[in-house]
C-alpha cells in the first residue's frame, strides 16, 4: 500500500467521503513548484515518517 499513498486514484475511504488529497497537494507543491520529492516510509505499530526533500 505504501507505494499508492501518494496517488491522486487511490483511497480507502467509502464513497461521499473526504476525498483525501492533501498529500497529493503536498506533493504537488514539493514536486512541481520545489523540484523536490515527498516520501514515506511506515513501521508496522511504530508509524509512518514523511520525508521532504528540497535542494536548495
Amino acid at each position: 500500500m505504501i507505494k499508492y499513498i501518494i496517488d491522486n486514484l487511490f483511497t480507502t475511504k467509502a464513497v461521499g467521503k473526504a476525498a483525501g488529497l492533501e498529500l497529493v497537494i503536498a506533493r504537488t507543491i514539493v514536486e512541481e513548484t520545489h523540484g523536490g520529492q515527498l516520501n514515506c516510509k511506515s513501521f508496522m505499530s511504530e508509524g509512518t515518517e514523511f520525508l521532504i526533500e528540497i535542494l536548495v
